[in-house]
C-alpha cells in the first residue's frame, strides 16, 4: 500500500517508479489526486453537514425554552433534510475511498533508486558469482537421474494428484528431509533467526497484508471456509506482526520456517512442465526480518548473505542478480536473485529471491513500531527470502553431483544428517 499524503505532496518519484515498472506513472498519479479530491471533499461536505445540524440542533433547545413552537418546528424539520443530506455524503464519502484504496492497494511498490532500469529477466544484474561449473561429461538431468533409480515417481504423482507434483521415495525422501533439517539450523544456529512453526492456512487480512491479495487471488489455492494455503512461509511470519506496534528496542525481529507451500502456478502454463522445478506443492526455508526503517539496507545485505551460506556450505556453484525494475515482484522494493548452477540445462536457474518490501506490507497490514518514551509510532520495514527453497536445492544437488553410473554423492556438509551415506541412487538404489 502507498502514502496517500507522500503521492499528494512528492508525486514525481512516483511517477518515476511505476513507469520504471512498466505502467504510467502520470496518468496513475493523475487518476489517485482525482479520487483523492473527490474523497476529501465528500470528507468537507459531510463535516459541514454534521456541524449544521449540531447547530440546528442546539437551537431548537432554544426556541422549545423560549416556546417559539414555529421557530422549533422549522429547525426540526431542518434537522430531518440534513439527516438525509449526510447520508448522500457519507455514500459519497464511503464510494471515494473505496475506489481510492483499492486502486493504491492494485499498484506495485516502486523500485528503490538504485536498482537497474530494465524491460525483463535479460536486464538483471550479476553482483557476484561463486564456484566453479562442475565438469560433467553428458549431464543427465534430475528427472532421469530420479526415475532411473527408482527415487522419483511422477506417474504415481499424476494418478493420485495431477501434473505438478511428484513422489520421493527412499534415500532421495531422506535426502530432501535432510536439506530442509540442514538449512533451518544453520539459519537458526549461526544466523539468529527464529524458529516458527506457523498455520499453513491464513485468512483473507494476512494474504492481503503480504501482498498476495487482491492481484495473486489466483496463484493461490483457496479453501471451502475461505482460507488461504500459504505460498510461501512469508505470509505467517511476516503476519506475526499484523495489527501490532512493536517495541523498536526489540528490532531486529528474524524468524524461519520450515513449511510446505502451494501454488496453483496460474500463469506458469508450459513452463518447466518435466521434474521438479516448478511445483504446486515444495517445501522451502523462508526468511523473514522485521526492522526499523533506517536498517533495511543492511537488513538486506545481511539476508542475501545468510541463503548464499547455504548455497556455499553444499559447494553449489552460484550467481548472485540484482534484479532490473521490470522483473522485480510487485510488492519489492529491491530484489536480489541467487541461481545455482545447472548441469543439464548448461545455466542458471534461481533457487532464491530476497526482497526488502520497504514499508508496502507493514502499511497494508498496520505493523508500526514505537520507541520508549515517544508517543508517535512509524511503520515498520519488511524484508523476506529464500534459505532455500528445499526442490530446487535438492535438483542442484542431484545434477552437480552425479557420477557416470547415476550415483549421487552427499556434500560433506549433509554427512552428519545422513549418517552412513555416501551416494544414492544409481546401481545400489
Amino acid at each position: 500500500m502507498h502514502d496517500i499524503r507522500a503521492i499528494r505532496e512528492t508525486p514525481e518519484p512516483y511517477v518515476k517508479g511505476w513507469d520504471a515498472k512498466g505502467l504510467s506513472g502520470a496518468s496513475l498519479v493523475a487518476q489517485i489526486t482525482e479520487l483523492d479530491a473527490k474523497l476529501r471533499t465528500a470528507q468537507t461536505g459531510w463535516q459541514n453537514a454534521q456541524a449544521e445540524r449540531n447547530d440546528a440542533s442546539k437551537k431548537i433547545g432554544q426556541a422549545k425554552a423560549a416556546k417559539d413552537e414555529a421557530l422549533a418546528q422549522q429547525l426540526m424539520a431542518q434537522v430531518e433534510a440534513l439527516k438525509a443530506r449526510l447520508d448522500a455524503e457519507g455514500e459519497a464519502e464511503k464510494a471515494a475511498a473505496a475506489a481510492l484504496h483499492d486502486l493504491l492497494a492494485s499498484l506495485p511498490n516502486i523500485p528503490a533508486p538504485d536498482v537497474p532500469a530494465g524491460a525483463d529477466e535479460h536486464e538483471n544484474v550479476e553482483v557476484r558469482r561463486w564456484g566453479t561449473p562442475f565438469a560433467i561429461s553428458n549431464p543427465r538431468d534430475h528427472t532421469d537421474l530420479g526415475e532411473s533409480s527408482g527415487l522419483l515417481d511422477f506417474e504415481a504423482a499424476v494418478r493420485m494428484s495431477g501434473s505438478r507434483f511428484v513422489v520421493l521415495k527412499g534415500q532421495l525422501a531422506r535426502l530432501e528431509r535432510a536439506l530442509g533439517q540442514f538449512m533451518i539450523d544453520i539459519q537458526t544456529q549461526e544466523h539468529g533467526y527464529t524458529e516458527i512453526s506457523p498455520p499453513l492456512l491464513v485468512n483473507d487480512a494476512a494474504a492481503y497484508g503480504t501482498d498476495k491479495l487482491p492481484k495473486f487471488a489466483d496463484d493461490l489455492f483457496h479453501t471451502t471456509d475461505g482460507r488461504w494455503l500459504i505460498p510461501t512461509a512469508e505470509v505467517p511470519l511476516t503476519s506475526l506482526v499484523m495489527d501490532q506496534i512493536v517495541a523498536a528496542e526489540d528490532l531486529p525481529l528474524r524468524f524461519t520456517a520450515l513449511t510446505p507451500c502451494f501454488r496453483s502456478e496460474a500463469g506458469a502454463s508450459g513452463r518447466d512442465t518435466r521434474g521438479m522445478i516448478r511445483q504446486h506443492q515444495f517445501y522451502k526455508c523462508e526468511l523473514v526480518s522485521i526492522v526499523e526503517p533506517d536498517r533495511s539496507d543492511e537488513e538486506h545485505d545481511r539476508m542475501v548473505g545468510c541463503a548464499e551460506a547455504i548455497l556455499k556450505r553444499l559447494e553449489l556453484p552460484f550467481r548472485t542478480m540484482l534484479l532490473c525494475t521490470g522483473d522485480m515482484g510487485f510488492g519489492a522494493r529491491k530484489t536480489y536473485d541467487l541461481e545455482v548452477w545447472l548441469p543439464s540445462e548448461d545455466r542458471y536457474r534461481e533457487i532464491s529471491s530476497c526482497s526488502n518490501v520497504g514499508d508496502f506490507q507493514a502499511r497494508r497490514m498496520n505493523a508500526r513500531a514505537k520507541s520508549a518514551g515517544e508517543k508517535g509510532t512509524r511503520f515498520v520495514h519488511t524484508l523476506n527470502g529464500s534459505g532455500l527453497a528445499v526442490g530446487r536445492t535438492l535438483v542442484a544437488l542431484m545434477e552437480n553431483y552425479q557420477d557416470t553410473d547415476g550415483r549421487i554423492a552427499i556434500p560433506q556438509a549433509l554427512h552428519s544428517y545422513l549418517p552412513g551415506l555416501t551416494h544414492i541412487g544409481g546401481k545400489s538404489a
